[in-house]
């Protein structure tokens, strides 16, 4: 395996009055297109019903938007996001991984996309200073268990955390741990199979597998909460990441709302980290909580696949909340607004920010928060 350059991580940052600062973003896929164009692709033969090579992704994207090239350096993804994340200095960074680190054969049989990322393109996720990253979603093992067994294994001898899956089910609940001088971030994470996680991907006593939540009610989160209660301790921020729901669509369900408030009223999460949907949700903030229902993706190899344009899955954001230890409370939200572009993040700019802040303050206003932006593309959130 590669070695790991050093990553971008300064001393963290504090933010207003003592306020902890986390980053946050939606799905970060890896695989397949954007692993061939690094410096160690895996082969690039996939069982999907439109696509039998990683390498047709690098293609459409080319005739989209021009030469990507190939052998790139590790830190090419993540492209102008690594300027925001030295400026703004957060003190932990957690991502939603949907791709398997792996070189297993083992493809899930029918199903239609398959996420890996080679090993030793690693430092494609060490570069930009990740503490955490979620893998209960529904591209962890899209390359089977042994995929899986070996995604865990390459991502903590890196010095990655992980939550939501594990050698069992006691490993695939517990939460990740992040000690700072002040606090300790915990971050719990679960995947419902209204995203697309099928039930027998659950960890078991004796099975590899992911965190499985059998159901959006009321029972679970209070069953989350009690989980919570027992791994907590005074000063520290619970982040509890949700994988749930379709990938197209700005409505949020009655059902994942309440179970969202359940989390916050039980006392279960600081902050409800919601992802699955390929675009940008509302926000809400409830009784002092941050609830993120749909994060949107964050870097994939979607560009030159037309269908749903209007729903602008090029355009993503650097979520940076700030968090009173004592509390748990939210003091401040700000998101950078990026845009993907030959596999590579950038800033957005003019029309794409307004876009944002429009889209994302006509969905967000319904749940009690305004979005401004100002002068530099930067957006803040009020409630």
């Amino acid at each position: 395996m590669s070695e790991f350059p050093a990553a971008v991580k300064s001393p963290g940052g504090m933010g207003e009055a003592g306020c902890i600062r986390l980053f946050l973003c939606g799905d970060v896929m890896t695989g397949r297109g954007i692993d061939q164009v690094l410096p160690h692709p895996v082969e690039p033969h996939l069982f999907e019903g439109w696509a039998r090579s990683a390498l047709d992704y690098v293609e459409l994207a080319e005739r989209a938007s021009g030469g990507i090239g190939r052998g790139l350096d590790y830190a090419y993804p993540w492209g102008e996001a690594i300027a925001v994340l030295e400026r703004l200095r957060p003190q932990v960074r957690i991502v939603n991984l949907e791709t398997a680190v792996t070189t297993c054969e083992d493809a899930q049989p029918g199903k239609g996309i398959h996420y890996r990322m080679n090993p030793d393109n690693l430092p494609c996720l060490t570069r930009p200073g990740i503490d955490c990253c979620v893998l209960a979603n529904n591209h962890v093992l899209d390359w089977g268990r042994d995929g899986l067994r070996q995604t865990l294994e390459c991502l903590h001898s890196a010095g990655l955390r992980t939550a939501g899956a594990g050698a069992n089910s006691q490993e695939a609940a517990a939460p990740a741990v992040i000690e700072l001088a002040q606090a300790r971030v915990l971050v719990f994470a679960f995947a419902d199979s209204t995203s697309g996680v099928p039930r027998d991907w659950a960890a078991s006593p004796s099975r590899i597998g992911v965190n499985f939540l059998d159901e959006i009610c009321a029972n679970s989160a209070r069953r989350i909460a009690m989980q919570t209660a027992k791994h907590r301790l005074a000063h520290d921020i619970v982040v509890v990441s949700v994988h749930w729901g379709g990938n197209w669509g700005f409505d949020i369900g009655k059902a994942q709302r309440a179970f969202a408030h359940r989390l916050v009223d039980e006392g279960g999460a600081d902050i409800v980290y919601g992802h699955s949907s390929h675009h940008v949700k509302g926000i809400e903030v409830r009784r002092g909580k941050l609830i993120l229902y749909g994060c949107g993706d964050f870097l994939n190899d979607y560009e030159g696949i037309s269908g749903h344009g209007d729903y602008r899955p090029d355009l993503s954001l650097m979520y940076f909340p700030e968090v009173d230890p004592a509390t748990g409370n939210l003091c401040a939200l700000q998101a950078v607004p990026m845009r993907i572009r030959r596999f590579r993040l950038e800033r957005a700019q003019g029309e794409d920010v307004s876009w944002l802040r429009l889209t994302l303050d006509r969905e967000s206003s319904k749940l009690g928060t305004r979005v401004t932006a100002d002068d530099d593309g930067n957006l803040s959130f009020h409630w």
